[in-house]
């Protein structure tokens, strides 16, 4: 007979794929050029990784109690404690998701005022914040799905926020649940076709959150890049 919260151990190597995930994003800050970053370069990798320190830990922490958990009540407090990361990571991924959109907004300010900076830097910028942007929206599927991994399998069945392939196979939908990997790979394809493609939004945050996406990937791409190839021209 299996436990209600059996699903707690599921993925468990998903959250440190999510850290892993704010480590590339903070090496692709520091590359970014000094008009393009929210003051200082190191200022929003600091932020990021002061955030990431007592998220590692709590993360830890959690991953533990779930492991020597045996009662009710020891899982009930297992919950407690990974909604407490799960606030923690939203706080992390919305702090990414400001801070990449500033330094867009700054190299679409370099662009019309053409002040110190060249095609090269700018099409490098664009394409380092776009990358940063696929990551940033991951997280973000990845932490409101199904109530995000902190809760996932903890309350029941919840409705799931995106319709993915998987599902819609009886063989594989029975064992079967999103992994990290899997968000990854949904923010990819929205940053890449600007639209659904083999996973479909159900709920509205999940529509909200693509259209988002796709509209800054739009904007990254069609304006920035393009403008940056043709000043190379």
């Amino acid at each position: 007979m299996h436990h209600p919260l059996r699903a707690i151990h599921t993925h468990a190597l998903d959250f440190w794929f999510a850290r892993t995930s704010i480590l590339v994003i903070v090496a692709l800050q520091l590359l970014l050029g000094d008009r393009v970053a929210l003051g200082p370069v190191w200022l929003a990798p600091a932020i990021e990784l002061a955030l990431l320190l007592p998220l590692s830990i709590a993360t830890a922490w959690a991953q533990d109690l779930a492991v020597r958990a045996q009662t009710d009540e020891h899982w009930h407090f297992v919950k407690r404690r990974r909604r407490m990361v799960r606030l923690i990571a939203v706080v992390l991924t919305a702090a990414v998701t400001i801070l990449n959109s500033a330094a867009l907004a700054n190299v679409i300010d370099a662009l019309l005022h053409g002040h110190g900076a060249n095609g090269q830097r700018l099409l490098a910028d664009a394409i380092k914040i776009w990358t940063i942007n696929i990551f940033a929206f991951a997280l973000w599927y990845w932490s409101f799905d199904r109530g995000g991994p902190a809760t996932r399998g903890l309350t029941g069945s919840p409705r799931p926020d995106f319709l993915f392939a998987q599902m819609s196979v009886p063989e594989v939908a029975t064992d079967w649940s999103p992994g990290f990997v899997d968000y990854l790979f949904l923010s990819f394809t929205n940053a890449t076709a600007f639209s659904p493609t083999d996973t479909l939004p159900l709920s509205g945050r999940a529509k909200v959150l693509m259209m988002a996406q796709s509209g800054i990937s739009l904007l990254t791409i069609a304006l920035v890049a393009a403008r940056a190839v043709n000043i190379l021209s």
